[in-house]
């Protein structure tokens, strides 16, 4: 399995490729924003050294074969070739076929479904080319858009995890979304 070679997927709107070190200055307009952070177990980022060495960590992770973090870039329009958020999988369990899935957009793209479109071809990566079995996600049980977002995407609701995380200065549940390779075919290629 050759997932850790640099690659590019395609969608209509998007270039989905490798994070690069030159990236920093863009992870950092996204990652420094409170809104964009609100839901995640980490506080927004205060300096540009923080998306230097998360640059560094997702280097390590393509070399180290446990995390593959995807650039979104638009192909078009005013932000043509921006990056303006991130897909990863990570938390491979390849024995299982197994990994989990989070992303993130900055805050002047939302609503316009950059996040739908990336998932949709790293979820096709995920389930025809690495094989994988199932994906799984967990989202703060307040984040209506990404819950929203996820069952768009055919994702099934499977948990809720009490006080998993600290989210800023709180503790905070969780709520755990699956997707099996077997329902993303079907409701891709429904039966006629």
């Amino acid at each position: 399995m050759e997932m850790f070679t640099p690659f590019t997927l395609h969608t209509t709107r998007l270039t989905l490729r490798f994070v690069e070190p030159g990236d920093a200055a863009a992870l950092f307009r996204i990652m420094s924003v409170e809104a964009a952070m609100r839901y995640f177990s980490s506080t927004p980022w205060r300096e540009l050294s923080q998306a230097v060495d998360n640059i560094e960590q997702t280097l390590k992770g393509y070399r180290d074969r446990t995390a593959l973090r995807l650039a979104m870039v638009p192909r078009d329009g005013e932000h043509v070739g921006q990056v303006i958020g991130t897909v990863t999988l990570y938390a491979f369990d390849l024995r299982n076929k197994r990994c989990e899935i989070g992303y993130i957009l900055g805050q002047p793209h939302w609503g316009r479904r950059y996040t739908q479109e990336a998932l949709r071809a790293v979820i096709d990566y995920a389930f025809e080319t690495l094989q994988l079995r199932r994906l799984e996600a967990d989202i703060h049980p307040d984040n209506i858009a990404s819950e929203r977002l996820l069952q768009s995407l055919h994702f099934q609701r499977e948990g809720h995890l009490r006080q998993r995380w600290y989210v800023g200065d709180e503790v905070s549940d969780s709520i755990i979304y699956g997707l099996l390779q077997q329902d993303w075919q079907a409701a891709i290629h429904p039966a006629q």
